[in-house]
């Protein structure tokens, strides 16, 4: 095992015991101190995996983020954003790279970073092994200090799906424990076959498998005997499965390790939406888009260019340019760019602003879209 598995498996050990989001940040700081030395605290974010838009900001130190620096992401074109690490191949990048050597020539450089003494940046993604984004994290240098390294940048690639899957369960648990989404996931407990405990919305879930605690149906049983077992699924050391229920809800399911804390080891299954809704909730109803309007604007917000919506929806691009200004005109906006940051200002910075107040009251981050 080479150092960068030994890491890995140091932050591995972390995430299984499934800490909220605070402290998971807490206890990873330390460690990625150590092997990528930075200026100052990390800076960790939280972005809804359908439209890859923050969700939550913390770094120790500062209590909030600052709403221009926010705003900037999405409303101004930069180098190294978040949006386009986030989407790309790599998962990984750095400013010095991304501007050729030239940082001045970012608008952040000169705003966020100078100011502090700093001159690089690095941002990687935090996607699971199904490339689902679910958070970032930036570190930077100051003036002087060597580049972020070839080997310093594959450790931090290595461990971003572990991370991932630590920010996914602890935004679903913390939305399980004080729901205020309509549909929010459920969480089940179990000690071999038993079940130790479960959220109130655990009920929601089963009975749209026409289940309940008392009798759990049997994908629940075996995706936790798999785990149990050892016998992971394809994409990692838990287990995920979707179900359709007897009135056509598919239901998605995720069973992972748990610890508790005699070292015992149990079950955590997360019960949740098959597709998430988030976006029909954001532009659908709001301004009462299409179905293919809603799937054009939602591809919009990931991220993706005219030619690549056009081959996901096997429509020409042409199409993909009348769908995108019906849309416009629908929502008010010139671009898609206003699109964006419109929908960040309205439904996800509030969300931000939220979760730093959660964060202040030692209370769990939630993610998507603030209701």
């Amino acid at each position: 095992m080479d150092r960068a598995d030994r890491v890995v498996e140091r932050i591995r050990r972390i995430v299984v015991r499934r800490p909220d989001l605070v402290n998971l940040w807490r206890e990873v700081t330390p460690i990625l101190t150590a092997e990528v030395p930075h200026f100052e605290a990390p800076c960790f974010f939280t972005v809804d995996p359908e439209c890859r838009i923050v969700t939550s900001h913390f770094q120790e130190g500062l209590p909030e983020i600052p709403g221009e620096w926010l705003a900037r992401e999405y409303a101004e074109d930069d180098f190294n954003s978040m949006t386009s690490v986030l989407a790309s191949p790599a998962g990984i990048g750095t400013l010095h790279a991304a501007t050729a050597g030239r940082p001045e020539r970012s608008v952040k450089y000169h705003v966020e970073m100078q100011p502090f003494g700093c001159e690089q940046e690095l941002v990687v993604a935090l996607r699971t092994p199904d490339r689902a984004p679910w958070g970032s994290i930036g570190l930077y240098r100051e003036t002087g200090r060597p580049l972020f390294s070839e080997p310093e940048q594959r450790l931090l690639v290595a461990a971003a799906p572990v991370l991932a899957d630590g920010v996914r369960h602890g935004l679903l648990a913390a939305q399980a424990r004080e729901p205020d989404l309509a549909e929010a996931p459920g969480v089940i407990v179990l000690d071999g076959y038993d079940v130790v405990s479960a959220t109130p919305s655990a009920a929601y879930w089963l009975d749209a498998l026409g289940r309940g605690l008392e009798d759990l149906p049997v994908a629940v049983l075996s995706a936790a005997g798999d785990v149990a077992s050892g016998r992971p699924g394809a994409g990692g050391p838990d287990t995920k499965v979707c179900v359709c229920g007897p009135t056509g809800r598919w239901v998605a399911l995720h069973a992972g390790p748990l610890v508790d804390a005699t070292g015992r080891a149990q079950v955590c299954v997360v019960l949740d939406a098959a597709r998430p809704e988030h976006l029909e909730a954001l532009l659908m109803r709001a301004h009462q888009l299409t179905p293919r309007e809603r799937d054009v604007a939602g591809l919009v917000l990931r991220g993706l260019a005219t030619e690549a919506i056009a081959a996901e929806l096997s429509i020409s691009p042409l199409t993909v340019q009348q769908h995108l200004a019906a849309v416009f005109d629908k929502t008010g906006v010139r671009s898609r760019r206003e699109l964006v940051a419109d929908v960040f200002r309205s439904r996800f910075e509030p969300r931000v602003r939220d979760n730093e107040a959660r964060t202040k009251a030692a209370r769990a981050s939630r993610g998507g879209p603030k209701p």
